[in-house]
């Protein structure tokens, strides 16, 4: 089996994560994603909603700071815990 190809994260993909959009549309779709799950994170701790979808607290903050992509699986469960995240067109 041959290895996975690498590629960028989303802060390499964007000149100012997540602030300012970017170039890249796939990027921007990730970085949508996170100022929705900032927005509906609201005033409690990714410590409290990482619990409650029985995910590592890491996981959403690696995802938030744009040094991984989101896996649909950890999508799926925050959707369920804070409804519609995924940027729709």
């Amino acid at each position: 089996m041959s290895p996975r190809p690498t590629r960028a994260l989303p802060v390499e993909l964007c000149a100012d994560w997540p602030n300012v959009p970017c170039a890249d549309p796939i990027a921007e779709q990730a970085r949508q994603l996170v100022l929705n799950l900032r927005e509906a994170i609201g005033e409690r701790s990714i410590r409290e909603i990482a619990s409650a979808i029985e995910v590592d607290r890491a996981t959403i903050g690696v995802m938030l700071q744009g040094k991984s992509w989101p896996d649909i699986v950890t999508l799926a469960k925050l959707e369920q815990q804070l409804g519609p995240l995924w940027p729709r067109s």
